[in-house]
């Protein structure tokens, strides 16, 4: 490359940082939705992972493979009791030919779906943000709870009460991590629903796990209190999800069982931090 050439490379890298550094906070959060918005609607991909979830006296260690009709899963260990190989295939096999279980599989997902697509719509104007720093390509902002803003939603009014952080990938504007901390308490019909303490928080992280795929990497969960409202969040959950492989887009329910089949029996703990 000529010095002329060099140049102009570096003078395009240094005006894009800056253009970057001259974006609003308020902006750079409204570029990550949308791309996580865009990036939702065109992935049409299918994985298969190992998933380590616990929850209070239950837990569940899996291979999970995802279908176009849904996922199927062949569950290692349930509640600290390991399952015989003939059980994992008796419980894939029930799901299989079981046409209800997949049609209420399929609309919790659509239901979570729905949820996620409200929360992320909420991000922009829930919060006040601010740049807190940049590292390796990412750009870290500060949230607080935006007092002009009025949840629609008691499953909402949880999320807005949080404060935290969010890091975004600069180059994709993919959403990398976001945690938070309930900073004041929330009550549900006068607390007769229940009602959430302050301190409780959650942490999501994600990762980039093919050219341009991300995927949440682990959710953990850890509300102080309790409310009636929620029936698909546990208030105390570590999930961890790890050794993403990709499948082919056609893969069929019966094709997944026979790769879940092939991978290790051995349960062994993801790390949780």
């Amino acid at each position: 490359m000529s010095r002329l050439g060099s140049m102009l490379t570096w003078i395009a890298a240094i005006s894009a940082c800056a253009a970057i550094s001259a974006q609003q906070p308020k902006q750079i959060v409204q570029q990550a939705v949308r791309a996580e918005l865009a990036a939702d609607a065109a992935d049409h991909t299918h994985w298969l992972y190992y998933e380590d979830d616990r929850k209070p006296a239950e837990g569940t260690v899996q291979w999970v493979a995802e279908t176009p009709l849904g996922e199927l899963d062949r569950i290692l260990k349930k509640d600290e009791h390991p399952l015989s190989r003939d059980e994992q295939r008796k419980r894939m096999d029930d799901f299989i030919h079981d046409d209800s279980a997949q049609v209420k599989q399929r609309k919790s997902s659509q239901h979570d779906d729905r949820e996620a697509t409200e929360m992320l719509n909420m991000l922009p104007n829930a919060f006040i943000w601010t740049v807190t720093g940049h590292r390796d390509g990412d750009t870290v902002l500060h949230f607080k709870p935006d007092p002009n803003f009025h949840p629609p939603t008691w499953e909402s009014r949880v999320f807005a009460a949080m404060e935290g952080d969010m890091t975004v990938n600069d180059h994709q504007h993919r959403i990398v991590s976001l945690k938070g901390t309930m900073t004041t308490q929330v009550k549900f019909g006068w607390g007769i629903f229940g009602e959430i303490e302050p301190g409780g928080w959650f942490q999501v992280e994600r990762r980039e796990i093919g050219a341009n795929e991300w995927e949440i990497t682990e959710t953990h969960v850890h509300i102080l209190g309790h409310a009636l409202i929620f029936k698909s969040i546990s208030e105390q959950e570590d999930d961890v999800k790890s050794r993403f492989e990709q499948l082919p887009g056609n893969i069929t329910f019966s094709q997944a069982e026979e790769k879940l089949l092939a991978q290790g029996e051995t349960v062994a703990y993801a790390p949780i931090r």
